[in-house]
Formats: structure tokens, C-alpha cells, sequence
């Protein structure tokens, strides 16, 4: 059986760590004016993948 290949689109969204796996907050980017400084700057830190959406990141991303 041939090797599984990692998803690379999600493999550059999100990165190993020793708890667990960490990604970008979104909305973040554009549009900014009409939101709060406290939640533009909530948003610019990283969170760790929910464990509802762990298992398919896991997968895509070929962990164990």
C-alpha cells in the first residue's frame, strides 16, 4: 500500500506543540475598523484546535 500524503494546506495553518496542535484565530486580517482593539488583539494570538475538529486535523495532517 502506498504512503498517505500530508494535507499541506492545513499542515501550514497548524503546528505541533507539546500539548497539542496550535492555529491562527481567524478574522484578523481586513475589515478591521469596525471591531474593538481588545478583540483585534485577542485575535492576533494563536489558539489550540478544538477537540471537535482535532480528529480531522489529525488526519489530514497524518499524526498518529
Amino acid at each position: 500500500m502506498p504512503k498517505l500524503k500530508t494535507h499541506k494546506a492545513t499542515a501550514k495553518r497548524v503546528k505541533k506543540r507539546g500539548s497539542g496542535l496550535k492555529r491562527r484565530n481567524a478574522y484578523a486580517t481586513h475589515l478591521l475598523g469596525s471591531r474593538t482593539t481588545k478583540r483585534k488583539r485577542a485575535a492576533r494570538k494563536s489558539e489550540p484546535v478544538s477537540p471537535g475538529d482535532m480528529g480531522k486535523v489529525r488526519r489530514a495532517l497524518r499524526l498518529k
